[in-house]
């Protein structure tokens, strides 16, 4: 009953895990915004066109859900962009660009929603951070740093806004069959000129279970941390990397 009219907000709901978290909290009885720049694949009355990375669109839109719903209870910063280049191979532009969408948008989404939940004396938000919060990779060196960031602004939030009964924890994917995925081998194939297929291979390889991971699984450990069975669990960062890192 905990979901039952419960107001969530997810940005970049439209596909991936986004849509996974929300398709599952649906299913539990919450009411699910998403805020997205791109259209779901199906009409839906909750879907609002929203730059993650931008602040007046992302408060507006805060505002307006708050305005009609008076409350939101729970909020997933889910948006988020990769880009599969060293730090010499990334231009002015595409730095610009994944940290407006990965770090700045969950910080100005962070700012909107606080002062709601803080009002109401309760919240739960989770941020979308990655394996990249734990280790290195190549070719990362943006993304990296934006997931290093995020978990660094999960901490922080969850001590100053514990005393408010306000929860704030970072889900840590690793290898997720996903639109994100998809475009980041084509940029790795692109650059390498390996086949795609051995690269979808070698990539289930590397995870010591043995195979990649599905949105919905993630989203499944999403819904635990928002929900009241974590109710002890704030400023953490939740690996969901089928054991990547934790070789």
């Amino acid at each position: 009953m905990q979901w039952q009219k419960k107001i969530t907000v997810i940005t970049g709901a439209s596909s991936g895990i986004g849509k996974a978290t929300l398709e599952l909290l649906r299913a539990e009885g919450s009411i699910v915004y998403n805020l997205d720049k791109q259209l779901p694949t199906a009409a839906d009355p909750y879907f609002i066109p929203c730059d993650a990375g931008n602040k007046i669109e992302i408060t507006n839109t805060i505002r307006s859900i708050y305005e009609k719903e008076k409350g939101i209870d729970f909020v997933f910063a889910n948006a988020g962009m990769h880009l599969f280049a060293t730090l010499e191979e990334t231009s002015d532009a595409q730095l610009e660009t994944l940290v407006a969408t990965n770090l700045l948008g969950p910080f100005y989404l962070l700012q909107a929603v606080i002062p709601i939940m803080k009002q109401q004396q309760k919240g739960s938000i989770v941020l979308m951070g990655s394996d990249q919060a734990f280790v290195g990779k190549g070719s990362s060196a943006v993304y990296g740093m934006t997931k290093g960031a995020i978990s660094q602004l999960t901490k922080s939030t969850a001590i100053d806004y514990a005393p408010f009964n306000i929860r704030v924890n970072c889900i840590c994917p690793g290898t997720i069959q996903s639109p994100l995925l998809d475009r980041a081998v084509q940029q790795f194939v692109a650059k390498s000129g390996e086949a795609t297929e051995a690269v979808y291979t070698a990539l289930g390889k590397a995870q010591p279970i043995g195979r990649i991971g599905q949105p919905e699984e993630i989203a499944k450990a999403v819904r635990f941390l928002l929900s009241d069975d974590s109710s002890f669990t704030t400023g953490s960062l939740f690996a969901a990397d089928g054991g990547y890192t934790c070789q």
